[in-house]
């Protein structure tokens, strides 16, 4: 299981200079850590991306992980935006919830788990 805590990361610029983390993996609580170190916001731009359309966030601590990153760039005054989550995530998040794009012909649709839930 240790292979299931890397995640792979491929960095793009759109072309109106927003960067772009596009995330290929699983999200939970063993890949929160190497998660997180991916991302150096004070080195980002003002708007950045970061796409879930390859990956799957699993759990609770996956969610914890997305909002404390979603408070770092807000800490900055950047714009932090969230694509191709599942509606669940969105209901789950807290800090990041205003951050989510919701496009309801791409997003997945999964349950993370979560005590919430049941």
């Amino acid at each position: 299981w240790q292979h299931a805590k890397n995640m792979e990361l491929r960095i793009m610029t759109e072309e109106h200079g927003w960067k772009v983390y596009d995330l290929h993996g699983s999200l939970f609580f063993a890949s929160t850590q190497n998660f997180l170190a991916l991302f150096n916001p004070q080195d980002d731009p003002d708007e950045v991306v970061i796409d879930f359309r390859n990956a799957r966030v699993k759990d609770h601590s996956a969610l914890e992980a997305i909002d404390l990153l979603a408070g770092r760039y807000t800490q900055l005054g950047k714009t932090l935006h969230l694509r191709h989550l599942s509606p669940d995530c969105l209901e789950l998040l807290d800090k990041a919830k205003g951050m989510i794009e919701v496009n309801v012909l791409e997003d997945p649709f999964y349950h993370p788990a979560d005590n919430r839930l049941g």
